[in-house]
């Protein structure tokens, strides 16, 4: 049998955890406050009724200021238990958003590494804090206002029909009018709008996102926001549905509505006007303008209530796509974890004819690839870009899982292994590491949290960062980032390598890690190495070819397949693909400027 779905109210409940009951208690009291703030107008029908009974003799009319006290203090009660209701509504809806973004930063940490390459990190913060910030006005007010609405209606009908059903069926006229505009806005093929608007929203955040990191080359090319392409464009499509959805979805249907639901009244004189002369006959004429009276009063409150019912209704849609944009972040494949997980025996690394294609691509990344890295061997994966070296290197920590065939570590394919201690076997250099926004100190210790200060010091030492200690004005303890201080290119690269080199893990990973560094700074970065590559297996991608002329096995990759493998000199004396990289490298290396004297 076929599971029934919830409600998006019912999953936001769950999320409030033990604050659920506060959300019940707050609707509670929003009704009841709903029910007292009725209490005033029948109040007005019986101040009106006493002054009509005795007019012109006023003086005569008894117990008019006891009404008053009483209209009083049932609107002052009323006011009392919704703030009450608010109160306790919003409590929970601030627990229902805080647990979102915790279970929702939680799950991120169990997808695989290769999710945040293709969704951005703007994409992913709007989905889990703006759209968790979206479900608070669902929880904090629209729901009190809907149950209160609710009540309020209800109550609203019973009174129609009490006094005179013919002025209550006048009044009524209105709010059919406004519920048949609402749902012409709101309904239909136009309850799918406020989803494409989300959508737009969230192009327009990811756009923007890549646009403020792109800042620097727009100012130094002299460009403006419009040669950003996909930022001008996710701007044009946002403006033009929220002006598609304001001007042709709902200017009539509002108009229609406002026009009706703040004139109710115009409903009730035909009314009155035909019920006149019968009333004026029969000898009940006093009768007749107090229930006027109470109506024409009472058609006042129509507009506060449908408006209530309308933002509502619009919560109500809105939280159902925040609610969609969350499980997007929250329903995210995660990495499977294996029943009876396998502990490796050693760090040696096989590829066994692995084919890997990445999600909606139409030609696979690797091809049928198979090589071994021995304990303690250095590998390095050469070759043209785009020929699958880094997809290579990101399988083994399972940044992504194969389409066929295995990765193995320690002799245990990667999928056989708990995610975490194959994490702990594995070592990551990047040609461009990220540094937290914290100090030195915090940012080596990631890599292991219960490492002393001394520990940390000491890997600082080993990746050749003591000439940036040196110069920092708190040495380790120096903020990085934001109101801190900031390092050149080269200098992140270092502190990158000393968190490598704390972590100790058997097997290292090294993306091109001196891509970005100068010669000093790489000079540094090649006597890191050595510390941080003893004894280890390495798995190098390189495109400076002299950095791998040592390694024990090179593997040369184009497009997606092994096409050499072999030591350096082995592959030079084949004369095939890598042969030629090497020359036109050397080619490379010794290119040089000339002036126009020198050319001749």
């Amino acid at each position: 049998m076929k599971e029934k779905k919830k409600s998006d109210v019912a999953v936001l409940l769950e999320y409030a955890g033990n604050r659920k009951g506060l959300t019940f208690l707050g609707l509670a009291l929003s009704a009841v406050s709903m029910l007292l703030s009725m209490v005033p107008y029948i109040c007005i029908w019986l101040v009106a009724r006493d002054l009509i009974a005795v007019a012109p003799n006023w003086t005569q009319a008894q117990g008019i200021s006891q009404y008053g006290w009483i209209a009083f203090g049932f609107a002052v009660g009323g006011i009392i238990l919704y703030f009450m209701g608010l109160m306790c509504t919003h409590l929970a809806a601030f627990r229902t958003a805080a647990n979102i973004r915790k279970q929702g930063v939680a799950h991120m940490m169990k997808v695989p590494l290769g999710y945040f390459d293709s969704n951005a990190s703007g994409l992913i913060r709007g989905r889990l804090d703006a759209a968790s910030a979206d479900t608070e006005q669902l929880m904090a007010h629209n729901l009190a206002d809907i149950v209160g609405t609710i009540v309020l209606f209800v109550s609203m009908i019973v009174m129609m029909f009490v006094f005179d059903w013919r002025m209550g069926l006048a009044c009524l006229m209105a709010v059919v009018i406004s519920v048949i505009a609402m749902f012409s806005m709101m309904g239909g093929k136009n309850a799918q709008i406020v989803g494409e608007y989300q959508a737009t929203q969230d192009r327009m955040t990811k756009a923007g996102t890549e646009y403020v990191r792109g800042i620097p080359v727009v100012k130094i090319f002299q460009q403006t926001v419009y040669s950003f392409k996909a930022f001008k464009e996710a701007i044009e499509v946002y403006s033009n549905k929220a002006e598609y959805y304001q001007a042709d979805v709902c200017q009539v249907p509002q108009t229609v509505n406002l026009t009706f639901t703040e004139g109710a009244f115009i409903f009730l004189v035909p009314v009155a006007l035909f019920l006149a002369p019968s009333a004026l006959a029969n000898g009940q004429f006093a009768e007749f303008v107090t229930d006027f009276v109470f109506y024409a009063v009472f058609s006042a409150i129509i507009s506060t209530a449908l408006a209530k019912i309308m933002f509502a209704s619009s919560g109500m849609m809105l939280a159902g796509t925040a609610l969609d944009r969350i499980r997007q972040v929250i329903e995210a494949p995660t990495l499977k974890k294996p029943d009876h997980p396998q502990m490796p025996q050693n760090n040696k690394v096989e590829f066994k004819d692995v084919s890997f294609t990445y999600s909606g691509a139409t030609k696979p990344a690797l091809s049928h690839l198979s090589f071994t890295a021995e304990s303690g061997q250095t590998i390095a994966l050469v070759g043209p870009s785009g020929g699958g070296k880094t997809t290579a290197a990101s399988l083994i920590p399972r940044f992504w899982d194969v389409s066929s065939g295995a990765v193995e570590v320690g002799g245990v394919n990667v999928t056989q292994m708990d995610p975490h201690v194959l994490m702990d076997q594995v070592a990551f250099v990047f040609q461009n590491n990220r540094l937290f926004k914290a100090s030195i100190l915090e940012n080596v210790r990631a890599a292991r949290p219960q490492a002393s200060r001394e520990q940390v010091m000491e890997a600082l030492m080993a990746a050749q960062c003591k000439d940036i200690i040196d110069k920092l004005p708190d040495g380790i303890d120096t903020q990085i980032g934001t109101e801190g201080t900031y390092l050149s290119g080269g200098e992140q690269q270092r502190i990158a390598l000393a968190r490598a080199i704390l972590k100790d893990a058997p097997i290292v990973v090294l993306d091109e890690a001196t891509a970005f560094a100068d010669p000093e700074n790489e000079a540094l970065i090649q006597k890191a190495f050595a510390t941080l590559t003893k004894g280890r297996t390495v798995i190098m991608i390189a495109h400076r070819l002299s950095t791998v002329v040592g390694a024990n096995k090179i593997i040369v990759l184009e497009k997606g397949k092994l096409v050499e493998q072999g030591t350096h000199k082995e592959l030079v004396n084949a004369n095939g693909l890598y042969a030629r990289m090497w020359q036109d490298y050397n080619k490379a290396v010794q290119w040089k400027i000339t002036s126009d004297k020198e050319a001749k």
